[in-house]
């Protein structure tokens, strides 16, 4: 679960005293409300795809996991998740053959293909909307590319989804800042 204070457009706002890291991911944007659904219909809730960074502040989540407490703080701060432009489902041929890339200053962090994603959508719309219903915007993130690593204050993060012919589907670039005030991590 994330509040919807944790998507941005613009920059990230990263929190005081984290070691925060970055995952670049597909993000599933559903079209409809859905509760129990079998993979062969999977398709039919979803409107369309983004591209999306899922953060992390590491070093909180290493201390709750060992109180094991869960782990939704690490990852639910504000501008935690930086979303893309939607994409119509009509855009995309096959959502399981896109390349993912995510670079911090200019060099390059992740470098994958949604092909290597450990569960297929379908799986995984089955097994969320099992838990959990499904609502009409809900934005479902697929898994990340290997590479995962931190970023600093004043980092340029670049980050793109792009078909496997190289064609860019969607772009986020921003700067991390870190954040005056708030939550102070204290291990």
């Amino acid at each position: 679960m994330k509040a919807i204070s944790v998507f941005f457009f613009q920059q990230d706002d990263k929190p005081t005293y984290w070691v925060v890291n970055l995952l670049v991911e597909l993000g599933l944007v559903i079209g409809k409300r859905g509760r129990d659904i079998a993979q062969g219909d999977a398709e039919s809730y979803i409107a369309g795809y983004a591209l999306a960074v899922d953060m992390t502040a590491r070093n909180v989540q290493d201390e709750v996991k060992k109180l094991g407490l869960p782990w939704s703080t690490a990852k639910g701060f504000d501008t935690f998740t930086p979303i893309g432009s939607f994409i119509p489902k009509s855009q995309i041929q096959d959502p399981h053959n896109l390349q993912l890339s995510l670079k911090i200053n200019g060099t390059v962090k992740q470098n994958g293909t949604t092909a290597d994603m450990i569960s297929r959508i379908p799986r995984l719309l089955e097994h969320i909307s099992s838990i959990m219903t499904l609502e009409e915007g809900d934005l479902v993130l697929t898994g990340t590319p290997s590479g995962v690593g931190p970023v600093s204050p004043g980092d340029k993060v670049e980050c793109l989804l792009a078909t496997s012919a190289g064609q860019e589907l969607s772009s986020l670039v921003f700067t991390a800042v870190a954040r005056q005030g708030g939550y102070q991590f204290k291990a």
